[in-house]
Order: C-alpha cells, then sequence, then structure tokens
C-alpha cells in the first residue's frame, strides 16, 4: 500500500487532543477587532473542538492524527 498524503492546509488549522478529539482555532478573530468587546476577543483567542459532525472530515484528511 503506498503512504497516504497528509493535507498541509488542514495540518496547520487542527491539532489532536490527548484523548483523540480534534482541536481548532476559533473564527472571527483576524480583523475588524475595534467594535468588538475586550470579553469577545478573548474568548475568540481560546481554542475549541471540532464538531463531531465535521470531525470524520477532518480525520480523512489528516490520515496520521
Amino acid at each position: 500500500m503506498p503512504k497516504l498524503k497528509t493535507r498541509k492546509a488542514a495540518a496547520k488549522r487542527f491539532r489532536a487532543t490527548c484523548n483523540g478529539k480534534i482541536k481548532r482555532r476559533r473564527a472571527f478573530k483576524n480583523h475588524i477587532l475595534e467594535p468588538k468587546t475586550p470579553q469577545k476577543k478573548r474568548h475568540l483567542s481560546k481554542m475549541t473542538l471540532v464538531n463531531e459532525r465535521d470531525a470524520g472530515n477532518v480525520r480523512l484528511m489528516l490520515p496520521y492524527l
């Protein structure tokens, strides 16, 4: 069997937790930050888990995760 290729774009965006779940960064923290409250920006800075429905697609993109 040939080796499976990793999608490099996905590898830069997702990491695995020790329990095997997939972490991701939150959206809406790149620009247009002035109207957002400090509390909102703090919340967006934290990592979150990928939804269970999307996790399967991410795992296909990252075969060795």
